[in-house]
């Protein structure tokens, strides 16, 4: 029997599913670009292990942390089997371009419109984040202005944990085996580089890892990643007139170089690709830049290519002396092109959206997600909402609502798996 709107389901805790989000946001997971561990920042591991405790609490007796920091575990399925296997995946770090210790999340049971004031002079303006408009009467989730909230990715960590209680608590809704894997290092490109597919073993997969409610991500950025390292000559300052070659003056020179009204992520959206210089460092020796290649056609990153060899070609002309080098590494892929293979992970989505009365918006992702190379390898993997806004900022926040909605309509798209796979 296909799964209706009007199917009576057992409401979710939402009290503990906020509860959850609190614990695990003042877990400080913040990953670091520049480590050579996996995972690259020790509080993975320790939000790991609280994981691993609350999943086996619920009766996943299977659940584990492997060497790598990944957890694991496998709700049994409740439909007798024979249908498809689902991964479930959301990460445990946040990102590094904000701080991430010490959080303090503030917690708003019934917004009542209007700008919200954080502290630490910082404020949640209307005019800066029209979504807000949407959210009146309900509970949202911030900051105290001085760190990440890190909604992006422990609200989606904590949808999982709560649909497992759910399912756990409720065997007779249907559905196949599910497998949960929490992943490290996502927001530094390194999510899925321990993920053995043969271990998920799944037919198709999600990512918790997406925005307001409602929102079916189908598209990613294709991405590079790109280093441009100047090698000058250093010498005394007092006896360098003639003989210094000055690396920090190259790099920046480099940097101003690079288009700014368009191909910058400040001067584009929608579909527009771009080039973005976030880090640049060094000495009068030696500097480096670090760049962002990202376009949704994956042909046009070697045009995207060509424009930092000829800044950074023209930037030597003009320093003589300058030495340049430049490493360009492939980071992932437009989930597009791998979804194309498995359309129904695509429709079932949509299709529980709708038997639960609610809207689905085909939305593209400005980045990417692990979904993109899981999909990549070929594991169909789309991202689904999990009430996440602002990301990456002091000002992020997120709406236990749309949590909440998260995990019903995970309850019900597992519903239409397992039916798919006894029809």
């Amino acid at each position: 029997m296909t799964t209706t709107a009007t199917t009576i389901r057992p409401a979710i805790h939402r009290q503990r599913l906020l509860d959850r989000f609190l614990e695990y946001v003042k877990i400080e997971t913040t990953a670091d670009p520049t480590a050579t561990t996996y995972p690259s920042s020790l509080g993975q591991l320790e939000l790991g292990k609280l994981l691993v405790r609350h999943l086996r609490s619920l009766g996943l007796i299977d659940a584990f942390q492997d060497a790598s920091g990944l957890v694991w575990g496998t709700i049994p399925a409740t439909d007798g089997g024979g249908s498809a296997t689902v991964a479930l995946l959301a990460h445990l770090d946040t990102s590094p371009e904000s701080p991430g210790g010490n959080v303090r999340p503030r917690v708003i049971p019934s917004y009542a419109g209007g700008d919200i004031e954080l502290g630490n002079d910082q404020v949640i303006r209307r005019c800066d984040t029209p979504e807000l408009e949407g959210l009146r009467g309900k509970t949202l989730i911030t900051t105290d202005g001085t760190t990440l909230l890190g909604g992006d990715d422990k609200a989606g960590v904590a949808i999982l944990v709560e649909l497992a209680a759910h399912l756990m608590e409720h065997p007779y809704l249907p559905h196949g085996e599910i497998r949960l894997l929490f992943t490290c290092d996502e927001e530094v490109g390194r999510g899925t580089e321990k993920i053995d597919l043969n271990q998920v073993n799944a037919f198709v997969a999600y990512t918790l890892d997406g925005g307001g409610a409602g929102q079916l991500d189908v598209e990613t950025f294709s991405a590079d990643s790109a280093r441009v390292t100047f090698r000058g000559t250093n010498i005394h300052p007092s006896i360098a007139k003639g003989r210094m070659v000055n690396a920090v003056r190259a790099a920046s020179d480099f940097v101003d170089r690079l288009p700014r009204a368009t191909l910058a992520p400040e001067s584009t959206e929608g579909r527009d690709p771009f080039l973005h210089p976030y880090a640049i460092e060094g000495t009068v020796a030696s500097a480096s830049v670090q760049l962002l290649l990202r376009s949704f056609d994956t042909a046009q990153l070697v045009d995207l290519a060509a424009i930092i060899r000829q800044h950074a070609a023209a930037t030597a002309a003009d320093f003589p002396g300058i030495e340049t080098s430049i490493a360009i590494q492939a980071q992932y892929r437009n989930l597009r092109d791998g979804l194309r293979h498995l359309p129904e992970a695509i429709e079932l989505a949509k299709q529980g959206f709708a038997n639960l009365g609610r809207r689905c918006e085909e939305t593209i992702i400005r980045g990417g997600t692990d979904g993109s190379q899981l999909t990549e390898k070929g594991l169909p993997t789309p991202n689904l909402s999990s009430g996440q806004y602002n990301i990456h900022s002091l000002k992020e926040f997120a709406c236990l609502d749309e949590m909440v909605e998260a995990v019903e309509h995970l309850v019900e798209l597992l519903s239409l798996w397992s039916d798919k796979g006894r029809s």
